[in-house]
């Protein structure tokens, strides 16, 4: 099944985000490998496609695991979450009907 899992920055953690990234992108690209990734994209700060130093609010992930348990410990495993970039991680199961 697909889970959304949601997530919200702390403040400022532009720095760490940055520093973490490599990591992070690391889990998302064997969720894409294995066919499990819908989708994944940070949400900007600001309207703009590059927000610069304002950096990010958060971010979203469409992937699918075997169970919602599956998701959350996959969510919460996150170099962003064990590092601090996110201060909050939301996961619920998700049924894509468009396209």
């Amino acid at each position: 099944m697909w889970y959304c899992i949601f997530t919200e920055d702390h403040q400022d953690s532009l720095d760490k985000r940055l520093l973490h990234r490599p990591a992070h992108l690391e889990r998302l690209t064997r969720l894409k490998d294995e066919g499990r990734l819908l989708l994944a994209g940070p949400f900007p700060a600001i309207d703009s496609t590059d927000p610069g130093p304002a950096g990010y609010s958060g971010s979203l992930i469409v992937a699918e695991f075997d169970s919602l348990s599956d998701a959350e410990k996959w969510a919460n495993d996150d170099p962003f979450v064990t590092f601090g970039v996110y201060a909050s991680v939301l996961v619920k199961p998700f049924r894509k009907t468009l396209p």
